[in-house]
């Protein structure tokens, strides 16, 4: 099957409220701003799975609320088309807290991850219970 590469889709804009799944002790996060990311004029930067992004702690503990933070999407609510053809679609958009180069800070992941971060990643792979 040839051209059919998988397109990314990015699902999540900026503004967009997340879950982070990691024991950090953030529960929702707020994206800020996605770097790298190269638009078109007026358009919302958005992001998608595998992305890093620049996030405010919205609710969580004392010590992790109003702090920005580095966040790696690991699942999106957005149907997305791997390379063979298949459609993947999660129940919620989440995160998982990182450092700059891609360092989790925590130690735990709950839930799935998807197979498009985990190879982006290789931190999050070792830390992910499940890759989907």
């Amino acid at each position: 099957m040839k051209g059919l590469a998988g397109k990314q889709m990015r699902g999540i804009p900026t503004g967009a409220r997340l879950v982070c799944i990691d024991n950090t002790g953030a529960k929702i996060i707020q994206i800020i701003t996605v770097p790298k990311y190269h638009g078109t004029r007026r358009r919302y930067p958005s992001a998608g799975i595998g992305d890093l992004v620049i996030a405010s702690v919205k609710k969580g503990t004392p010590e992790m609320r109003r702090q920005i933070v580095n966040a790696v999407i690991v699942r999106q609510r957005r149907p997305f088309r791997r390379s063979d053809g298949v459609m993947v679609q999660f129940d919620d958009n989440a995160v998982v807290i990182t450092t700059e180069t891609g360092e989790t800070k925590g130690t735990d992941i709950k839930g799935p991850v998807a197979r498009e971060a985990a190879e982006r990643w290789p931190r999050i792979a070792a830390t992910a219970s499940m890759i989907i």
